[in-house]
């Protein structure tokens, strides 16, 4: 298993063998690679042994580990990613890639969990982007291996097989807390608000943060299903009094602001997961690398590109997602 940052002639290399490689780089370094079994998204952010860093000429690869096989990769657009879960491999999983702000993404962060079969078998990936210097500028790719084609409003998926006795399973770290504040509701599915009800009360919630002082680098937090998601805030309008997020919020879904963190690393080193060593893929959150100043810091050996959003069954932010595999006869 390989999960570090390698020259593009390694990576062709790696390619030729015919093994199934999920990459992540810069656009310039994936259009040079040639066809064969891999995927890839661009990004110029990781997390490597040597702590978070930017890097621009070369190519984070993840090879998975020996026994998993690469059965297949498939592109999806915004007309057919409702069949995602459908597709996977029975017995196997699937590696996503979407492009940031694509339609494909969209429709995918709003409507994953009405899919036919949505979360029947693990689905797991990240969302491309680019430099955080040419935001507006660049456009946020996918790679299909296959043709080693550039694709800006389709998703790539990855299909895996596990081999027998054992079990793809997901997990996501997130060290945010629901805080103490008043509970926020929307009145509608999306990425953005302007009217919402705070405590109960109808508010403007660009006009509360401003009031508030609220602190936008933390995110809303809300219990979907016994476990806690993020929403992060991405930009507040105020003279359009509308709020915009990096992920839906969910009509009736009750929301509070999270709890503030003193150290994102000694927190998230606190919550690490059992049987690290076992972590075959995971990717992190570009706002974790930034408000909580991950570059040059370690995070337990955790290692794998920063992303511009975290697939763990659907859309996750400011979280950690990571996939394990384990002996079926210990679950």
């Amino acid at each position: 298993m390989s999960q570090e940052l390698y020259d593009v002639e390694d990576v062709e290399a790696l390619i030729r063998r015919g093994n199934g490689l999920l990459l992540a780089g810069d656009e310039s370094l994936l259009r040079r690679l040639p066809r064969g079994k891999w995927i890839a998204g661009t990004i110029p952010y990781f997390m490597t042994e040597a702590g978070g860093l930017v890097n621009r000429q070369r190519i984070f690869v993840n090879e998975l580990p020996d026994g998993l096989k690469c059965v297949g990769i498939r592109r999806y657009g915004e007309d057919d990613i409702a069949r995602v879960y459908s597709d996977l491999p029975a017995g196997g999983f699937g590696v996503m890639i979407a492009p940031a702000s694509s339609r494909v993404h969209l429709s995918f962060a709003l409507n994953a969990p009405t899919y036919e079969r949505f979360a029947i078998r693990p689905l797991i990936g990240w969302i491309s982007g680019v430099h955080l210097s040419e935001l507006g500028k660049a456009t946020p790719k996918v790679f299909d291996g296959t043709s080693a084609e550039a694709l800006d409003q389709q998703a790539v998926v990855m299909h895996f097989s596990v081999p027998s006795g054992s079990v793809a399973e997901l997990g996501i770290l997130n060290i945010f807390q629901e805080g103490e504040g008043p509970v926020i509701t929307f009145p509608a599915n999306g990425f953005a608000a302007t009217d919402v009800e705070i405590d109960g009360r109808p508010r403007n919630l660009a006009q509360f943060i401003h009031e508030t002082g609220l602190d936008t680098r933390l995110p809303l937090v809300a219990d979907y299903c016994g476990a806690n998601i993020n929403v992060s805030f991405q930009a507040v309008d105020q003279k359009k009094g509308e709020v915009q997020f990096y992920a839906p919020v969910f009509e009736g879904v009750r929301y509070r602001h999270a709890q503030p963190v003193a150290d994102y690393v000694a927190e998230f080193d606190s919550n690490l997961p059992k049987g690290i060593d076992r972590i075959a893929f995971s990717c992190n959150c570009i706002l974790n690398y930034l408000h909580s100043g991950l570059e040059g810091r370690k995070t337990g050996g955790i290692v794998g590109p920063i992303t511009f959003g975290e697939i763990a069954y659907q859309l996750l932010n400011q979280t950690m997602a990571y996939l394990t595999i384990e002996s079926a006869r210990a679950r």
